[in-house]
């Protein structure tokens, strides 16, 4: 029984600006390697923080609608920690 989810990343795009919808490719095929079938791709733009985490001021926000097995979501997070251009990850669990 798959579930919906919304998961939501910052990209460290420092000196990478031109290749993030590379970036955000490459992440929605790695989700759906894992057996997730992408819906959606909302590229929220970039945005200042409001303090400064491990010195980096600011981050490119997207969000990524998809499909997929409770099993596939700890081998989806676990590959996004791996991925040195994604900052930071927030996985929601959509209702039905």
């Amino acid at each position: 029984m798959s579930n919906k989810y919304e998961l939501t990343i910052v990209l460290d795009t420092r000196g990478k600006e031109e290749s993030i919808d590379k970036i955000l490719g490459q992440i929605g095929k790695e989700i759906e390697s894992e057996g997730g079938r992408l819906q959606q791709i909302d590229q929220l733009g970039r945005k200042k923080f409001a303090y400064t985490p491990r010195k980096v001021d600011e981050g490119f926000f997207a969000n990524f609608h998809f499909e997929a097995e409770p099993a596939a979501i700890e081998k989806v997070r676990s590959r996004l920690k791996l991925n040195s251009d994604v900052f930071l990850q927030h996985l929601l669990k959509k209702s039905a």
